[in-house]
């Protein structure tokens, strides 16, 4: 059995013990402390934190994109990939300190199939039913990781539905007893192939959860931006969904980009919430127009954002889907007044693998 040291959060003041073979992200997700994380694979620097003491700490294969050498040489770590061997104390640079506390530890869950079908070209509506345990604790806009059947790897994928099923109780964290996923088909894409030529109704899948921040801060009246695209639709629609359960009446306005008409999906139920909240617009764009007839907007959505809006300041923003358009997204958001602790991103990888 590894040995176990503790670790001292800064400056929340949290301790946890984290063994010798856990990541400290993993082991405080375990014990239901939620750190601000991304990718969990080294790559987006969401979980970089300072070691302020202790140096006995090893790092798993990361990008030097995320960490560069001589941050490291600093005291910089990321939290994803820090194994300690010893005790030691961490400052956290990016932390919200009510949401450290609501954390639910991660559960290991084996579900089934019972809907796989397609709602554009490219993307999968992918529904799992909860075998053991038969239901799932999670926030809107958390994910799972998703064992890839033969294989010891796993991918990860927000739920597309709130706590209790679409129609449920969403006030808070709660329990569903289905998981909705909305999923990119990538020719070469280990578990999207496999979900596209060979996963069927009643196959069974390990997964383990819930994980991730992009969840809802409260606020009475802060407006809310929200930019998406591809299957990035996910966790957004998640959130949508959980505020017109709980009648949330803020501003909200959802920017969605695709290349085609062919790429957009859910618009009926997207146009159903405008009239449940009457203070929220969905804004699709299409980049690549084409023959479509379409009259709506078209060009990139970072600038169909910026044609938009002129004064973001006092916003929350949300953004998920590619990593192009995150990474135009955030300078963007930025510059229109949005505080940088205010933007709250999942940004997708294709693969498992950090980049050096």
């Amino acid at each position: 059995m590894a040995d176990k040291h503790v670790v001292r959060f800064e400056p929340v003041g949290i301790k946890i013990d984290v063994a010798e073979d856990q990541t400290i992200l993993r082991a405080a997700a375990e014990q239901g402390i939620m750190l601000m994380h991304g990718c969990k694979e080294g790559q987006c620097s969401s979980c970089k934190s300072f070691i302020l003491d202790g140096d006995d700490i090893e790092l798993e294969r990361y990008s030097t994109f995320a960490l560069p050498d001589f941050e490291r040489e600093e005291g910089y770590t990321l939290l994803c990939r820090a194994h300690p061997y010893e005790d030691v104390t961490i400052e956290l640079l990016n932390y919200d300190e009510d949401m450290i506390r609501s954390g639910l530890p991660i559960q290991e869950a084996v579900a089934e199939v019972a809907v796989n079908e397609p709602v554009t070209h490219d993307m999968r509506r992918l529904v799992l039913r909860l075998i053991e345990p038969a239901e799932l604790r999670f926030f809107p806009g958390q994910y799972v990781d998703i064992t890839v059947p033969g294989t010891n790897q796993t991918r990860s994928f927000s739920m597309a539905n709130i706590p209790g099923g679409k129609n449920g109780d969403s006030a808070s964290a709660g329990s569903a007893s289905e998981l909705e996923f909305v999923i990119k088909i990538y020719p070469d894409g280990l578990f999207s192939h496999y979900l596209d030529t060979r996963l069927a109704i009643g196959d069974r899948l390990e997964l383990t959860g819930p994980f991730g921040v992009f969840t809802l801060r409260e606020s009475e009246d802060a407006p809310l931006i929200f930019v998406g695209g591809g299957a990035g639709m996910a966790p957004i629609l998640s959130l949508l969904r959980s505020m017109a359960e709980r009648a949330i009446q803020r501003p909200a306005t959802y920017y969605y980009g695709a290349r085609r008409g062919s790429d957009l999906c859910f618009e009926a139920e997207l146009r159903a919430l405008e009239e449940a909240l009457p203070a929220f617009r969905f804004l699709p764009a299409l980049s690549e127009p084409g023959g479509d007839g379409w009259e709506g907007e078209t060009g990139l959505i970072t600038d169909v954002v910026r044609r938009h809006e002129d004064d973001l300041a006092g916003a929350h923003a949300y953004v998920c889907g590619p990593p192009p358009m995150v990474e135009a997204a955030l300078p963007m958001l930025a510059d229109l007044g949005v505080a940088e602790k205010r933007i709250y991103y999942d940004k997708f990888t294709t693969t498992g693998e950090p980049e050096e």
